[in-house]
């Protein structure tokens, strides 16, 4: 496993941000290199989800039903969480979060649309910014450990990316 310390964001980039009415949603895209079926298990395997999500999950997220998700570095209350969709592997639905995974040659271009609240938007690009480049590395096998939450925030680079996604939306 690479150190998290020796990892540096890069800049911000494949985000943007879409107004109806109040709702606010973030949408990140990002292209990997791994087709969508291991894509899928990394978004809906709690043990996946463990080594590079902003959360942990007590189930599955790949089935329609409610789990109990909490986020990393917030109260340890874990919130009921239902999955809406679960259409293996190209789109996954729950509470305010939808992935959407199409194949890209021989790889993937996965979708985050999260509907956020509007003072927050340019936290959460440059906080999802990092989980992907961390789902990034698990998936190409060299994991370099989660940096979710309150840690991410703290990170080297979190700062500079929320700075920039703040420039690109115009917050």
């Amino acid at each position: 496993m690479t150190p998290p310390e020796q990892y540096t964001p890069g800049p911000a980039s494949g985000a943007q941000v879409r107004k109806d009415g109040e709702k606010w949603t973030l949408i990140l895209v990002r292209d990997l290199r791994q087709p969508p079926e291991k894509v899928w298990q990394a978004l809906t395997d709690p043990a996946h989800l463990r080594e590079w999500a902003p959360f942990v999950v007590d189930g599955s997220l790949g089935t329609v039903g409610t789990v109990q998700l909490t986020w990393v570095g917030a109260p340890t209350t874990p919130q009921e969480t239902t999955v809406t969709r679960a259409d293996a592997p190209t789109l996954l639905e729950y509470n305010e979060i939808r992935w959407e995974l199409e194949p890209l040659g021989s790889g993937t271009r996965l979708t985050l649309w999260h509907n956020i609240d509007r003072r927050y938007i340019s936290w959460g690009a440059a906080s999802w910014h990092i989980c992907f480049d961390v789902l990034e590395r698990l998936l190409a096998g060299e994991p370099i450990g989660r940096i979710g939450g309150s840690e991410a925030m703290k990170f080297s680079g979190w700062q500079r990316l929320k700075d920039e996604y703040a420039k690109q939306f115009g917050s």
